[in-house]
C-alpha cells in the first residue's frame, strides 16, 4: 500500500489517479486502433474520450458518495465528496456514467451506437484492470481475512489492522485483463453489432460476482451476509446483457466481422 506516487511540496500525486488515468489512456488507444475494423474513424474515439472520462468519473464518484455517505461523508465538509484523487470510485457507477455520456456523444455525432459499444468493450476491461492496481495501492476494495500464501498485509493503521486479506484488487485486475483479451478476439469474429458489448456485460457481471465473494470492505450486506450491493447490481447487469444478446441477434445481420 503506497497511496502517493510523487510529492511536490504540499501537492501529492496519488497512484490511484495515475493508474486510473493510464487506464483511460490505454483503453482509448486500443479502441482507436480497433475502430477501423468497424468502419469508424479513430478520431471519433479520441474525441469521445473527454465525454467518457467526465461521465465515468462523475458517475463513479456519485455512486461512491451515495453508498458510503453515512460512513465517510455525513460528518465532513461537502468538498470531501469531490476529492477523487484520494480514491473512492465505484465501477458500476462509472460504467453507467460513461454509457450515458458516450450515448450523448454518439447521438450528437450520429455514430452507429452498437458498433461504438463493440469497439469500446475490450478497452473497458483493459482500463479497469489497470484501475484496480490503483485500488491496491490506495488500500480500498480489499478482501476478507485470508491465511493463504498470497494474502496481502496492509499497514497497521489500515482498516484491516495488518491482518492478511485476499488481494481482491489483483483478482479482479487479472480477470479483467483476461476478459479484455477474450473480447478483443471475439471482436474479430463477431456476428452482429452489439454482440461484444453484450457479452462484456454478462461476463463482467459473473467475474465481479465471483470476486465479491472474497471482498471484506462493505459496511452493508444482504441475504444473511452472503450478498454485497455489487452482487445485486451484477444480477441486473447480467440480465441486461442476456436481453441485449437476444434482442440484437434477432434484429441485426449476422455477418459484420471484417
Amino acid at each position: 500500500m503506497q497511496p502517493i506516487a510523487i510529492q511536490f511540496g504540499p501537492i501529492a500525486l496519488h497512484w490511484y489517479g495515475v493508474l486510473a488515468a493510464l487506464g483511460f489512456y490505454a483503453g482509448l488507444l486500443t479502441a482507436a486502433r480497433r475502430a477501423r475494423r468497424a468502419g469508424l474513424s479513430p478520431d471519433d474515439i479520441w474525441n469521445m474520450g473527454t465525454w467518457l472520462v467526465v461521465g465515468a468519473l462523475v458517475g463513479a464518484r456519485i455512486w461512491y458518495v451515495v453508498s458510503y455517505w453515512k460512513e465517510d461523508f455525513a460528518d465532513r465538509p461537502l468538498v470531501e465528496a469531490l476529492m477523487i484523487q484520494r480514491g473512492g470510485l465505484v465501477f458500476y457507477g462509472g460504467l453507467i456514467g460513461a454509457f450515458a455520456s458516450c450515448y450523448a456523444f454518439v447521438r450528437r455525432g450520429r455514430l452507429p451506437a452498437w458498433k461504438v459499444a463493440d469497439v469500446m468493450a475490450p478497452s473497458i476491461a483493459l482500463g479497469h484492470a489497470m484501475g484496480r492496481i490503483g485500488c491496491l495501492m490506495h488500500g480500498c476494495c480489499y478482501g476478507h481475512a485470508c491465511t493463504l500464501p498470497w494474502a496481502v498485509h496492509f499497514p497497521a493503521h489500515h482498516e484491516t489492522r495488518g491482518a492478511g486479506v485476499h488481494p481482491t484488487q489483483l483478482y479482479e485486475s487479472g480477470l479483467n485483463l483476461l476478459l479484455s483479451f477474450a473480447l478483443a478476439r471475439m471482436f474479430k469474429v463477431r456476428r452482429f453489432d452489439g454482440q461484444v458489448f453484450a457479452v462484456y456485460l454478462c461476463s463482467y457481471a459473473v467475474l465481479r460476482s465471483v470476486v465479491e465473494m472474497f471482498r471484506g470492505d462493505y459496511p452493508n450486506r444482504y441475504a444473511g451476509g452472503s450478498l454485497t450491493p455489487a452482487h445485486l447490481v451484477s444480477m441486473a447487469i447480467f440480465v441486461l446483457g442476456v436481453f441485449l444478446l437476444g434482442h440484437l441477434w434477432k434484429r441485426a445481420p449476422k455477418s459484420v466481422a471484417t
